[in-house]
């Protein structure tokens, strides 16, 4: 079996340097005439000047939580889309609310070179558990795995019990979804009796891939692999059978900077993920993903020789995502808004059981149900609602607090 989606993979580092330096001022020069926030952004920038890291270091950073009020702003896109209606397969709506385009390429989101790190090939079944509704997971991952040769069966979420029997009617090879809805789906298999022995492999991303949830699969005899992807990116950068941080997409540029600044910190240390992306549909300079990550140093074993970064370690603001959906700051404050009786609030994020759970802390006073419904329409994640005593949450400007434990 072919270890490597293609020789991009294993080219010497110096020469993938050369070539992503080189279409570096090409797609500089297309943001600026085609999406008019970069035009005037980075109207006094000669894009033929930036040629180096050190180059586009000096460019400014374009923050994830900055879309939603440039949306508001410009619609639909906030001026940083160079296409139009028609050039665009489908637009999405994430939560905030923040809306991306989908070009028209095939495997858009450049998901097959994860997929393939992950054990899936052509002839495959997959059962794709992400959602379809609305925000682009799903299709992120189906465009990969149509590319890929595989056929997919568009299982989205919830409804476990028909989903199971989907999987012991059609005996899918992998899945991709969120790790925590595969665990769910296999225990209903369980609790119905139901064998799943085809299914041997799995992309999971959207939330944490904890040991524990590894390690359970592992038992099963699927072996999971995690994909860093964002509805405005696509993949950034994908886990290998070689277990050693994940390897960075071949099409992206990808950075670590001091969190609030565009300075890039020392190898090694923890910062900001920015990415500069060669969509010309959507073409992100300097994107701040608001995920903090590292630099891990070396090559992998695996064969693969592009940067690797230590995977997920947090929000370097208060954004969280929880279950594969962003969770923001404003949704939280859309909610106080709706119940005038809450006067502070703090949505409390953690993972018992290795699943992510979030509790509305309220001072105040409310009706429990109605807070609760708000908080699902506004977020489109179940949350429980609990009143704590006045001047109990702390006074120090924080709504959302991560307390999930990641080791």
């Amino acid at each position: 079996m072919n270890e490597h989606f293609d020789a991009l993979e294993t080219r010497d580092p110096e020469a993938r340097e050369h070539d992503l330096m080189a279409r570096l001022p090409e797609q500089i020069a297309h943001a600026k005439a085609h999406a008019p926030w970069f035009a005037e952004s980075l109207r006094d920038v000669d894009p033929a000047a930036i040629t180096s890291r050190e180059a586009l270091a000096q460019l400014p950073v374009l923050r994830k939580h900055a879309l939603i009020e440039l949306q508001k702003r410009q619609r639909p896109f906030g001026g940083l889309v160079a296409s139009r209606w028609g050039q665009m397969g489908r637009v999405f709506a994430s939560p905030g609310p923040i809306y991306e385009p989908e070009g028209r390429r095939p495997d858009y989101w450049r998901t097959a070179r994860a997929l393939f790190a992950a054990g899936f090939r052509a002839g495959d079944l997959v059962h794709n558990s992400f959602s379809y509704h609305m925000t682009p997971g799903a299709w992120i991952v189906e465009g990969g795995a149509l590319a890929l040769g595989c056929t997919v069966f568009p299982g989205g979420v919830g409804q476990t019990e028909q989903q199971v029997q989907a999987m012991a009617d059609l005996q899918p090879h992998g899945y991709v979804g969120t790790p925590s809805f595969l665990r769910i789906l296999l225990e209903k298999a369980d609790e119905l009796g139901l064998k799943i022995p085809s299914l041997t492999k799995a992309l999971v991303s959207g939330e944490a891939f904890l040991p524990a949830v590894r390690e359970a699969l592992s038992a099963r005899g699927i072996q999971g692999f995690q994909a860093y992807a964002t509805a405005d990116l696509g993949v950034i950068a994908y886990e290998t059978p070689a277990r050693e941080g994940l390897v960075v997409d071949e099409d992206v540029i990808v950075e670590i900077v001091r969190p609030g600044t565009g300075e890039p910190v020392p190898q090694g240390e923890v910062g900001e993920v920015v990415v500069t992306t060669f969509n010309i549909a959507y073409p992100l300079i300097r994107f701040g993903t608001g995920d903090l990550s590292a630099v891990l140093p070396g090559l992998s074993p695996c064969g693969r020789t592009n940067m690797r970064i230590r995977g997920w370690l947090g929000r370097a603001d208060q954004t969280v995502k929880i279950k594969g959906m962003f969770v923001h700051p404003e949704q939280i404050a859309a909610v106080v808004k709706r119940h005038p009786g809450i006067t502070r609030a703090r949505l409390v994020v953690t993972n018992p059981d290795a699943s992510d759970a979030m509790t509305l802390l309220c001072e105040g006073a409310g009706d429990v149900a109605a807070i609760a419904a708000s908080l699902r329409e506004l977020t489109k994640l179940r949350g429980e609602v609990c009143f704590v005593p006045s001047g109990s949450l702390p006074n120090d400007g924080k709504v959302i607090s991560d307390e999930r434990k990641f080791e």
